[in-house]
């Protein structure tokens, strides 16, 4: 398991969920019913929401975007150097500590 903590657009709020290893930080939101991760794809990477933000520190720590994200990416809402979809990122005992940020709206 590794504490991944999401945090609320606009409030702040922060929720601290421990996640399975080889679980996505998607499952992880939807889960637990985190605020602000849409996921109607289910994750297969087609549809962009479950954009995130990943605070800095953690970003050299994630496996490099692979094209297919890249491609969906460019339909999220206010896409950033550290936007990612938490649909690809496959929780690992290294991501124990993980932030993510969500964005102010999913494209739905």
């Amino acid at each position: 398991m590794a504490k991944i903590t999401y945090i609320e657009y606009g409030t702040e709020k922060a929720h601290t969920i421990d996640v399975r290893k080889g679980h996505t930080v998607k499952d992880g939101a939807v889960d637990n019913s985190i605020p602000g991760i849409e996921a109607i794809c289910g994750g297969s990477c087609s549809c962009s929401t479950c954009h995130v933000y990943v605070d800095g520190e953690w970003l050299a720590r994630l496996p490099e975007q692979e094209d297919m994200e890249k491609d969906v990416l460019e339909f999220a809402h206010d896409v950033r150097a550290n936007s990612r979809l938490s649909c690809q990122i496959r929780v690992t005992d290294e991501l124990d500590g993980l932030v993510v940020r969500m964005p102010e709206m999913q494209n739905v």
